[in-house]
């Protein structure tokens, strides 16, 4: 069992976001019939050749092909993968409607500088809508200063999610110069005010990266999280707290040991995380390996389901 049962006050659930018929349906197959059908969610994110390049596929060079992961999702009874839409169309028709697909819809290179984050489009919510997607995926950027841009492209998303019933999840990543010189993006400060602002956008599900107190830069933050002195898990339940009625996951970011990310793991799902988004921590393993460890990860996930 769980330690404790604060989990459930926290965590969004489909009921309370009061979303309409198409996006509950959609969110009904992620949650309920697939991964552990039980209203959490482990998602493999495959994004990373467009963010960050071939880099990442270094460590384990099998992995840069898209079958890869597509046989990992499946075989490992993962809730969804993520795709930008090249990958999507040229590698997802064996596994349409076993394995759920979230399209993310923009993206950018690590060749520019983050100071000038912005990620443009490169789909639309149509293109979900033909490619049988679950879900949609953005990232916004913010604290950049190209986020007046990202707010405008962002509502005009929002705005065909309604339209098409399109559930939409928001990678929210604090970035840029300002955010830098107040804690730098993992600070508690940025990634509270990310969760919040995906809240207050419209988010049905944001993507956050676990917040992190580092004395020597929070005495940089705004008032009062310049002495928000939170410990790991208090700092999860405060972005958790600030998502409000937006369903949270938690990246993994870089590759890790195992003691670590499954330590990772239940801190964010006891804290109230609908669930977790572990990519480089899944597709950078060998295969079997790979399902060892997404196997350990829903173990644990099995303690933190809710009822429809």
């Amino acid at each position: 069992m769980a330690d404790s049962q604060v989990w459930k006050t926290r965590r969004a659930t489909i009921d309370s976001m009061d979303v309409g018929l198409g996006k509950r349906a959609r969110l009904v197959n992620m949650l309920y019939e697939h991964g552990l059908r039980n209203g959490t969610a482990m998602f493999l994110p495959i994004d990373q050749g467009l963010e960050h390049g071939p880099v990442d596929f270094f460590p384990n060079p099998a992995s840069a092909d898209p079958e890869y992961e597509c046989k990992l999702a499946l075989e490992g009874n993962f809730n969804g993968i993520v795709f930008h839409i090249g990958i999507a169309q040229k590698y997802m028709r064996k596994y349409a409607g076993r394995v759920p697909l979230i399209l993310k819809i923009n993206g950018k290179t690590t060749i520019p500088s983050d100071a000038e984050a912005f990620s443009p489009l490169d789909a639309t919510v149509e293109d979900a809508v033909r490619l049988g997607a679950d879900a949609v995926g953005y990232t916004l950027y913010v604290g950049s200063p190209a986020q007046d841009r990202d707010f405008l492209q962002f509502t005009q998303v929002r705005s065909d999610c309604e339209k098409y019933g399109m559930p939409v999840i928001v990678w929210a990543y604090p970035r840029g110069s300002a955010i830098e010189a107040k804690g730098g993006r993992d600070s508690i400060y940025a990634v509270d005010y990310a969760a919040r602002v995906a809240c207050e956008l419209g988010a049905d599900i944001v993507k956050l990266n676990a917040p992190e107190y580092i004395p020597e830069k929070a005495a940089a933050c705004p008032k009062p999280y310049d002495k928000l002195a939170l410990s790991y898990e208090e700092g999860i339940a405060k972005v958790v707290e600030s998502a409000g009625r937006t369903m949270v996951l938690f990246s993994g970011g870089s590759k890790m040991g195992d003691e670590d990310l499954l330590a990772k793991a239940r801190a964010c799902m006891a804290q109230g995380a609908t669930g977790l988004i572990f990519g480089r921590n899944m597709w950078q393993r060998p295969h079997q390996e790979g399902l060892a460890i997404a196997a350990k990860v829903q173990e644990i996930m099995k303690d933190f389901g809710l009822p429809l």
